[in-house]
């Protein structure tokens, strides 16, 4: 009802609507904010479980860091993306055809956002898998050291998915130009 009298017919028109700009800075906030919480999450999950194994093994304390610190990278990741999608975001300085200038500002936006939203949810999940691992990480540790290696290469393959979130947000904002 209330699109109706605002003069919408659909939410697709109240999406159309919305500033190319807008998509973009709301893509490159999304990278940078879930990435941070991935990695505010991840820190949470292994830290949590590393202190409590130090309780039982205090030589697991230095080592295990390790798992804090690939948490750490996650969050790493984000500020890239999110400075690598800002640097897209320019207004154009001459306009010659409208129409043509209101096509590729959308699709920049979009790139943009999507982009975003890529590495943003992909490095939400990596800070989550991460800390999972560093906390079987730690845990494994405290019980039997000579599990400390193996567990550690299963949880570089799970960093690996934040590396790959980049990966695609990279390339798939690489065309997204807001200039003709």
């Amino acid at each position: 009802m209330a699109l109706v009298r605002a003069g919408y017919v659909d939410w697709g028109s109240v999406i159309a609507d919305i500033d190319p700009y807008a998509w973009a800075f709301v893509g490159a906030g999304l990278a940078i904010g879930l990435s941070v919480l991935g990695a505010a999450w991840g820190i949470f999950i292994t830290g949590s479980s590393l202190l409590g194994a130090a309780v039982k093994a205090p030589r697991i304390r230095s080592k295990n860091l390790i798992s804090v610190i690939f948490c750490e990278a996650v969050a790493i990741y984000g500020v890239i993306v999110s400075i690598i999608l800002q640097t897209k975001i320019e207004r154009p300085d001459e306009v010659s055809d409208m129409a043509a200038l209101l096509v590729n500002q959308k699709w920049a936006g979009y790139a943009v956002f999507w982009a975003g939203v890529c590495c943003g949810f992909g490095n939400l999940a990596c800070g989550v898998c991460v800390g999972i691992c560093g906390s079987g990480c730690a845990l494994a540790d405290a019980q039997n050291g000579n599990l400390f290696v193996k567990i550690l290469v299963i949880e570089i393959f799970a960093s690996a998915l934040g590396i790959f979130a980049i990966i695609v947000a990279i390339i798939m904002s690489t065309n997204a130009k807001f200039v003709l």
